[in-house]
Parts: C-alpha cells; sequence; structure tokens
C-alpha cells in the first residue's frame, strides 16, 4: 500500500514534545481519512477495539496504543508485521542543497518528524499539560515505533513562494508498507 502524507508547518532540530505532538495532529486528519478508504476501512475494527470477535476461541486484533492519558492509532504495526520505507519531499525557503540548513542540521529535523510520525514510546514524551480532544480519539499517526523505517530518501528543494516563513517547510511524506511476515490480517499491505 502507498500514500502521500501532507505537511506544512516547523519543523524544527531537536523539537519538543510540544513541537511533536502539533506535527502528529496536523497528520491526524489525513490517517483518519485513509482508515475510511480501502482497503483499510475493512479493518476499521482495528483500530476501534468494540466489537468482540465472532468466536469465542478467537482473537481480537486491536492496534491501539495507551499512553498517558492519549490512545495512538498506528497504521504500521509489528502487531500486523509491517513496516514501511519513506521518500521525503523537504521544502523550505532556502538555497536547494544546502544539508546544513538555516533552521537546523537536516538529520536533528528528521529525527524530529520521525518522533512525530510514532507512538509516543513514554508518557514523557506527550506535552505536558495537554487533553486529548474528542475528535482525536484515537490520534491517528503512521508508525507504532521509528523501528519500523526500513529505509529512506530525502530530496530538498527550495519553496517557491514569496514571503514564506524562513522556518517554515512542506513536507510530501510517500510511504510504502511492506509486509515483513505474511499472515491473514496483512494480505492486503503486499
Amino acid at each position: 500500500m502507498e500514500f502521500t502524507l501532507f505537511y506544512r508547518g516547523e519543523l524544527k532540530s531537536n523539537g519538543s514534545p510540544n513541537e511533536k505532538h502539533r506535527i502528529r495532529r496536523a497528520l491526524h486528519p489525513q490517517l483518519k481519512y485513509l482508515w475510511e478508504l480501502e482497503p483499510l476501512n475493512a479493518y476499521k475494527d482495528w483500530v476501534s477495539c468494540s466489537k468482540k470477535p465472532a468466536r469465542s476461541d478467537e482473537k481480537k486484533l486491536c492496534l491501539l496504543e495507551k499512553v498517558g492519558n492519549f490512545t495512538f492509532a498506528p497504521l504500521v504495526s509489528s502487531k500486523i508485521f509491517l513496516a514501511t520505507e519513506l521518500i521525503i519531499t523537504l521544502l523550505r525557503p532556502e538555497q536547494p542543497g544546502n544539508i546544513i540548513i538555516q533552521s537546523g542540521d537536516i538529520d536533528n529535523r528528521l529525527k524530529t518528524l520521525f518522533d512525530a510520525l510514532c507512538v509516543p514510546a513514554q508518557e514523557n514524551q506527550l506535552p505536558t499539560g495537554k487533553v486529548q480532544e474528542a475528535d482525536e480519539n484515537p490520534i491517528f499517526c503512521l508508525l507504532e515505533d521509528d523501528r519500523l523505517i526500513t529505509s529512506v530518501q530525502v530530496k530538498t528543494d527550495r519553496l517557491l513562494e514569496s514571503g514564506s516563513n524562513s522556518k517554515e517547510v512542506v513536507l510530501l511524506i510517500h510511504a510504502r508498507t511492506k509486509v515483513t511476515k505474511h499472515v491473514m490480517n496483512n494480505v492486503h499491505f503486499i
């Protein structure tokens, strides 16, 4: 399965939990909508976890992850033996090619992005004093863990927009899911 996510906003080096959560919240509506489309709409019970299994001996698959007071729904999960490859296009109001950029080195900016694409590993990686919004329960995110990223390709170019904020970026995040073990639950991801 392949799809592209879009993000426009700041992408800081060594982003704080608040900044990572802001990016996570910006991507949430796109990922939530993706679950309404084929083939994911056939598996919506994986992220609602409300239906009981048809048979008493059948185990219910639930992708939801609880961290502190927040509930997350990752698409790429070890529970269904998925990984992902990412192709990221980073548009910024700077000269193309400068890998060390004025807003911070690209490695640390990508680390901020990868953390934002994931379910936070611990409660201290969540913003303090925030509560989960009703329309974000669960918060849809791309990854259970960034260890499920098997390859990354990054292309940078100039954001061709006059008057752009020097800290603003536009990201196109193309994801291609990969099956790590063939099971019935992931046949549509092949």
